[in-house]
């Protein structure tokens, strides 16, 4: 299956983390927060204008906002 931008991934849908696009500090940011290729995510809520969207990462919660998901490329699993 080819891997999708994270935004276009619905609620209560889970995939697997193929690729960080962003380069330089952005990159940095979105790594340091768990989001690194192999890993497992879910949406978990969206904001009323969608944006941020709300994620499942491991036991944790992250908040991303939706010019940041551009660059997180996924799988469906």
């Amino acid at each position: 299956m080819p891997s999708f931008n994270l935004r276009l991934l619905p609620m209560d849908k889970s995939a697997r983390i193929d690729r960080i696009t962003a380069q330089g500090e952005l990159g940095r940011r979105i790594r340091e927060m768990g989001l690194v290729p192999g890993m497992d995510i879910k949406v978990i809520g969206k904001a009323p204008l969608r944006d941020p969207v709300a994620l499942r990462i491991g036991g944790s919660t992250i908040s991303l906002r939706n010019s940041e998901a551009d660059y997180v490329e996924v799988r469906a699993v």
